[in-house]
């Protein structure tokens, strides 16, 4: 493996245990078992080396959200496989749930930063599914950004908050036949 590869595994270590904010460029050096300036050749700071983890880890969330789908499935129970893995891949990546966990308790700003490209990201890559769906006649025509924008935080909202307010978790069946009764049905041609 080479000292760039190696420099990046190390800060996503760091940056998974740590949080951004209490990550150094010493605790990368030491984990990467080299010098501080070594870092340095490669990335002109913690920000920089920041943002590629970060967009490794967007590209590893649209594969994993990309292998959900299947060409055999009708569009609603595809968008509802890529938002339950989008949603899996938020809780078991150590680094995106460390974020969020440092966004809640500090406010860093650059993670914040940092978690709004993320979603853009995932509405974006949604969106680009739903049009696909709309030219393929699978759905009627609508604006595919706000309705990805809608699932995305509709999603959210039942599968990770809905447990902090009520007294019991939807499970998995509950969700996708309440959006497939309201959202999705409103989407069909």
């Amino acid at each position: 493996m080479d000292r760039r590869q190696e420099i990046l595994e190390a800060a996503s270590k760091s940056f998974s245990l740590f949080g951004y904010k209490a990550t150094t460029m010493d605790q990368v050096a030491k984990i990467a078992n080299v010098g501080k300036g070594t870092i340095y050749t490669f990335f002109s700071n913690k920000e920089i080396l920041f943002q590629e983890i970060v967009v490794k880890m967007i590209q590893e969330m649209k594969t994993a959200a990309d292998e959900a789908i299947s060409a055999e499935q009708p569009f609603q129970q595809n968008a509802h496989a890529v938002l339950m893995k989008v949603l899996e891949f938020r809780e078991v990546h150590l680094l995106y749930a460390k974020l969020i966990e440092e966004e809640k308790e500090l406010r860093t700003p650059a993670v914040k930063h940092v978690l709004i490209r993320i979603e853009q990201e995932i509405v974006n890559f949604v969106g680009d599914k739903i049009k696909a769906a709309i030219s393929k006649g699978e759905i009627r025509e609508c604006e595919p950004d706000l309705v990805a924008y809608l699932l995305l935080k509709a999603y959210f909202g039942f599968v990770a908050d809905w447990g902090e307010t009520h007294d019991f978790e939807l499970s998995e069946e509950k969700i996708a036949s309440l959006f497939r009764d309201t959202i999705f049905r409103g989407l069909l041609p």
